[in-house]
């Protein structure tokens, strides 16, 4: 009995004019805003402050590499940077790659 009286709600439902095509189009539109608000708004941001900071790279900062080597920035060139990791041990290394280190006193 319950089987069949829900069957026919359903039937009356789908009949019923303008039912599902409003509220799905609303439903798509909060389900985008949402995506935009949590995931790509953030990232984006991320992504400016990251240019930002390998823009202002500037000889003396001490940086991280994507591998995990400290060092400071002994020269700084369009693509790339040197970093002097220990004594006079200096590695070229993409710009790209650099995250600033968190143990480097705030200026």
């Amino acid at each position: 009995m319950n089987f069949l009286y829900l069957t026919v709600l359903q039937d009356a439902a789908a009949k019923a004019p303008g039912n599902g095509t409003a509220s799905f189009w609303i439903m798509m539109v909060l389900m985008f805003a949402i995506l935009w608000l949590f995931m790509i708004r953030p990232q984006r941001k991320q992504q400016k402050e990251a240019e930002a900071f390998r823009s202002a790279l500037k000889k003396g900062d001490k940086v991280i590499t994507a591998g995990g080597i400290y060092g400071t920035i002994d020269e700084v060139k369009d693509n790339y940077v040197l970093l002097k990791v220990d004594g006079e041990v200096k590695i070229r290394v993409d710009k790209s790659s650099l995250s600033k280190d968190p143990t480097a006193p705030q200026q």
